[in-house]
């Protein structure tokens, strides 16, 4: 079976993630074939392009030019009637409301995979609610819980997203190496967020967590994550004016958009990424599981189906509670070892490439439509 999987491709994070390792891991699972149709080019695009995926691009579409709407509606409906697939997915609400309707007249199996928590309310999903999808995906329960805010109806299938194991050849060297180059001493203890700069990620309330263990020796802190938005600029700026204003200057160091999080998270100690509000889902975590970190993160949304009490802590989003949990770890290297000694088997449990595609595959066999399939 062949699968198109459309989506923006402008921006980068969890989706985008989430696309690059079903390109790369697509041979896992011979009985489908995955193909992309992206409307911009990035960081995304040149991934897929890496990894041999077959690329489609229809061209910048933004909602305030209806025009460029329409031609990359044009260009998904001749690709459609060029070539045979046997599914379409949508992944996020963007491309479900705008591509949607294309899907649906062209007698295609339409999929929504929901990535985000939804409430009904936004004017996307009133636009996506129009075209009801004939099977969601939904990347946690907790994010399926929200479903029936814009599809009441629609069947629904449980996918958690699939997250590679690391590479381990070579490791202890790659550790070794990035410590020295971003500072760390051997005896330290790094404590390590990677995500998007947006508040409620929690960067914040790390830095605040932090400034309360300013006179405990051996630690420090790592924050990546590059602004992709004016608004995250602003953010980041406040951030970098907390970290002078609170003393941390010398034990937190932000580094920027990275394309080496894996290595990262090799050559860190704890992962901690203090949301403020639910997750809908968390690839971070799993991937900090993947790589034998303890997790310490707040107790909400989908987080709560990946980190339990075997790999890491879950706290109230406090900096007292949260300070207290990272103390505990930065003091006792038996605790991390334990925690992060559970992370890769639970990883894999919950969200291995060739399960999850093996999975998909059924999932969209036995999805009812009533068009016939590639």
């Amino acid at each position: 079976m062949r699968v198109l999987h459309v989506y923006s491709g402008n921006l980068y994070g969890g989706i985008e993630t989430f696309l690059h390792t079903v390109a790369r891991e697509q041979g896992l699972q011979p009985g489908l074939t995955h193909e992309f149709a992206l409307c911009f080019e990035g960081r995304l695009s040149r991934e897929l392009r890496e990894a041999h995926a077959t690329l489609h691009l229809l061209g910048a579409a933004r909602v305030g030019r209806p025009w460029t709407v329409w031609r990359a509606r044009t260009a998904l409906r001749e690709l459609l009637q060029r070539e045979r697939y046997g599914a379409v997915i949508c992944h996020a609400i963007w491309p479900q409301a705008l591509f949607g309707p294309v899907v649906r007249a062209a007698g295609v199996p339409l999929v929504f995979y929901q990535h985000d928590a939804l409430n009904g309310r936004h004017w996307l999903e009133r636009w996506a609610r129009v075209t009801q999808p004939d099977l969601v995906i939904s990347n946690s329960r907790y994010s399926a819980g929200t479903l029936a805010t814009v599809y009441p109806r629609a069947p629904w299938r449980l996918g958690y997203c699939p997250v590679t194991a690391p590479v381990t050849d070579g490791a202890p060297a790659r550790r070794a190496r990035l410590r020295e180059e971003l500072g760390a001493g051997d005896g330290e203890v790094v404590i390590v967020q990677a995500s998007r700069m947006q508040e409620w990620k929690g960067q914040r309330l790390l830095l605040e967590a932090l400034a309360r263990l300013r006179q405990v020796p051996g630690w420090r802190a790592w924050v990546a994550g590059g602004a992709q938005r004016p608004e995250e600029e602003r953010y980041l700026d406040g951030l970098k004016a907390q970290v002078v204003a609170l003393g941390l200057t010398e034990r937190v160091r932000f580094l920027g958009h990275r394309s080496d999080v894996p290595a990262l998270l090799e050559a860190a100690d704890i992962h901690c990424q203090p949301n403020l509000g639910p997750e809908p889902f968390g690839i971070a975590f799993v991937e900090a599981l993947r790589a034998g970190l303890p997790v310490v993160t707040t107790a909400m949304g989908g987080p709560l189906e990946i980190v339990d009490a075997t790999c890491g802590v879950l706290v109230p989003p406090s900096p007292a509670t949260l300070a207290t949990a990272l103390l505990r770890l930065i003091e006792d290297p038996e605790a991390r070892g334990r925690l992060g000694a559970a992370g890769p088997a639970r990883a894999k449990t919950l969200c291995d490439p060739s399960a999850f595609l093996h999975r998909l595959e059924q999932a969209l066999r036995d999805m009812p439509a009533g068009a016939p399939r590639a």
